[in-house]
């Protein structure tokens, strides 16, 4: 009877330390998540084994960690912070953008039909990148004014039309998933032209002077690609909000 009790005393304290570790895994308690939470988890996230269902929206169990992911308050409690130095706040800034092609990686799996097995996530993790970025390189113009000699001279005014340049060429890559469209389902559709509908205007608002040939020959091609109405919709709407005379010949 000792042994059983001994037994079960052990089995117990097994499940209780293996519970524990599963929950220390990610700092689902923290308020917000800095850089370094965003590297362990993205660490674990991308090398679970194959077998491991990654956390996903509908799971009760898991939900916690992909909103706290794709949780655009953790960054915008910093980048935003009207108290704290632009030096700092773009060092941050570009802490968490060094994390955005290992956090694309995470959710691309497909099953044997060619379909997302976690759609919702993966354009939550897509979505995040693009509000992340539009912060970050509002940033490094910022800093680019403010810490110049001149911040009139050539050389500034040329460093803040590339730093633009690439960001739009970074946006534009969130088209590339219409390649993949089929992989979607009507809802991950919906939720991918939602995207475009939230973050391209912004973009676009916020530099509006900026060359968009490159983005207005994109939308053309995948306007002409696209099999949904919501995607060729959303294209549609952007495709009004570049201003002609700004795209260079």
């Amino acid at each position: 009877m000792l042994k059983i009790k001994l037994v079960f005393l052990v089995l117990l304290n097994i499940i209780i330390i293996s519970c524990a570790e599963k929950k220390s895994r990610f700092p689902v308690e923290a308020r917000y998540w800095t850089p370094e939470d965003y590297r362990m988890v993205i660490q674990e996230l991308r090398f679970a084994p194959d077998d491991e269902e990654l956390p996903m929206f509908d799971n009760p169990e898991t939900r916690l960690v992909v909103q706290k992911l794709t949780d655009d308050q953790n960054y915008m409690v910093v980048l935003d912070d009207k108290e704290l130095g632009l030096k700092y706040k773009t060092e941050v800034g570009e802490r968490f953008f060094n994390h955005l092609n290992d956090m694309n990686s995470i959710y691309t799996k497909m099953n044997r039909k060619d379909k997302y097995l976690y759609e919702k996530e993966l354009i939550a993790v897509m979505k995040f990148g693009l509000g992340l970025q539009l912060k970050c390189f509002e940033l490094w113009n910022k800093h680019v004014l403010e810490f110049s000699d001149d911040p009139t001279s050539y050389s500034s005014q040329n460093t803040i039309e590339r730093n633009t340049g690439r960001l739009i060429k970074n946006y534009q890559l969130y088209f590339d998933e219409i390649n993949n469209e089929k992989a979607f389902s009507p809802e991950g559709i919906k939720l991918y032209s939602q995207g475009i509908d939230n973050y391209f205007p912004e973009l676009i608002k916020k530099y509006p002077d900026a060359n968009y040939k490159g983005m207005k020959q994109k939308i053309e091609i995948f306007s002409k690609k696209t099999k949904s109405p919501e995607i060729k919709n959303s294209l549609s709407k952007i495709l009004k909000l570049i201003n002609p005379e700004k795209i260079e010949e």
